[in-house]
């Protein structure tokens, strides 16, 4: 497989699951850190990192807008539930 084809299957895999996340805005980012170790901050840290390293400046809150589809405050505000006293503490159970 060619590079070029490789990137564009890995940059439709990143966009799908873009595409589900937003579907799932049910699902809360400690959810995802307590199950799978990574959330959507996660994502926009590495976006904007690959970003980074192909010498294009995205900062923190493009990342996250883009990861989001909206602005973070904005997300935050409609969708971000309290994380409850479990999920905190499973939380602080799996930092490395």
């Amino acid at each position: 497989m060619s590079n070029s084809t490789n990137n564009a299957i890995e940059a439709a895999v990143f966009q799908k699951l873009l595409k589900h996340l937003d579907s799932r805005k049910d699902v809360q980012n400690i959810e995802l850190m307590n199950l799978a170790g990574f959330c959507r901050n996660c994502l926009a840290k590495w976006y904007a990192a690959a970003a980074q390293e192909q010498g294009i400046e995205v900062d923190y809150d493009q990342a996250r807008e883009k990861v989001y589809g909206m602005p973070y405050d904005d997300w935050k505000a409609k969708h971000q539930k309290p994380a409850t006293a479990a999920q905190l503490a499973a939380f602080e159970n799996r930092k490395p």
